[in-house]
């Protein structure tokens, strides 16, 4: 991700803090390609994604200051992902059925039965700490492929090529996974 001629982070970081004219030229230099592939796996349409990604861009700017991220990475890769769901309800993309959105979502509502809005339980401080604490204990593997499809949103066969195995491994890892998950939330505590 990082190529030899591209800040740090803590460079780029300094520049927003700065609010130096450069700032989102150097963030989209680096990270442009990394939130357009965030953006259009959600969305599945490129000029929808390029919209958001230059959404989350500008939020950037908004935000740091007072915002001083660690890891400017993942700080970019939520805002676009929050900036792409959002799109996604208002536009009503899912319909258009291009994106892995329309999946994932259905992959996860298992998880949260009875409730129609899936955004709403996950921004459940309780329920977002026990996922973490849940994938904290999975093996990095699992873990990292639980990741990409349910926050990044990548196709099945993307995180087989990415992860160098076959499409049927990563479906059931992600099917175990799911319901260890479940397992879990439910003894702590959560209806599923």
């Amino acid at each position: 991700m990082q190529r030899g001629d591209s800040m740090q982070d803590y460079e780029i970081v300094r520049l927003f803090l700065d609010r130096s004219d450069n700032a989102v030229a150097e963030a989209e230099k680096k990270y442009r390609a990394y939130c357009f592939k965030i953006a259009l796996n959600i969305l599945g349409s490129n000029e929808d994604a390029d919209f958001c990604v230059n959404e989350a861009f500008m939020k950037a700017w908004e935000t740091i200051p007072p915002q001083e991220p660690r890891m400017l990475s993942a700080f970019l890769a939520k805002i676009t992902r929050n900036c792409a769901i959002n799109m996604l309800k208002s536009s009503n993309a899912m319909k258009r059925g291009g994106g892995e959105a329309e999946l994932v979502y259905e992959e996860i509502s298992e998880m949260v039965s009875g409730r129609s809005d899936v955004e709403r339980a996950a921004e459940n401080r309780e329920l977002l700490n026990e996922i973490e604490t849940f994938l904290k204990k999975l093996p990095a593997l699992k873990r990292d492929i639980f990741i990409c499809r349910y926050w990044y949103a990548d196709s099945v066969r993307d995180i087989a090529a990415a992860f160098n195995t076959t499409e049927n491994a990563v479906s059931v890892i992600l099917n175990r996974t799911r319901k260890k998950l479940c397992a879990h939330l439910q003894k702590r505590g959560f209806e599923i």
